[in-house]
């Protein structure tokens, strides 16, 4: 009667611990021990020399930054992640255009980047291109870009400050560059300066 009484416990138990268990490694693997989030408007992609470097040109800008809240938040914490997003992208212009303002010429870094127009719907209110950067240097480096959206005659109808802060050594990250100004109008990017410092 006692072994019966055991044995019966015993096969409550197993099934529960292995609950418990299950559930704390779900937790294990959920939880971020980096600390570190990607803002949405720069991503680091790969090696520029590695095969895979074609590939990861071609991932959406869209892609959800690390850390960003999933769609199951609340709306506040959605709002307060953009928020925050959001001011650091234009703490990041500001620096690149301050960094631009007494640059002469094109600038030291041309050659680190290319821009190309992201495709958009002619209800879409903003012209976006996608800013490559690749820092040919062996240490991170804040690069300062100015675009320019100009029409078929070459006339700037909007120009653009983008900050990359930390950009990897041999490395390739992207930025996008956003004109509500170029928005409706066929335009064609083009990067104006670059300066890495």
């Amino acid at each position: 009667m006692t072994a019966n009484l055991h044995r019966r416990r015993a096969r409550l138990l197993v099934p529960a611990a292995a609950a418990a268990l299950l559930a704390a490694s779900a937790v294990a693997c959920d939880s971020d021990t980096s600390g570190e989030g990607t803002s949405q408007s720069v991503r680091t992609l790969t090696p520029e020399h590695s095969e895979h470097a074609e590939s990861a040109s071609s991932e959406s800008p869209h892609a959800e930054p690390e850390g960003s809240p999933s769609a199951g938040e609340s709306p506040r914490t959605q709002r307060s992640f953009a928020a925050s997003v959001s001011a650091e992208t234009e703490r990041l212009r500001q620096e690149a255009a301050a960094k631009l303002e007494g640059v002469q010429g094109r600038g030291n870094a041309v050659a680190d980047v290319s821009v190309n127009g992201l495709p958009v719907a002619a209800s879409e209110e903003v012209r976006s291109a996608l800013v490559r950067i690749t820092n040919p240097t062996d240490a991170p480096a804040f690069y300062a870009v100015k675009v320019e959206f100009v029409d078929a005659e070459d006339k700037v109808l909007d120009t653009v400050f983008v900050g990359v802060e930390d950009a990897p050594p041999d490395r390739t990250v992207t930025a996008q560059a956003n004109s509500r100004k170029a928005a409706g109008v066929k335009t064609f990017p083009r990067v104006a300066q670059a300066e890495r410092g």
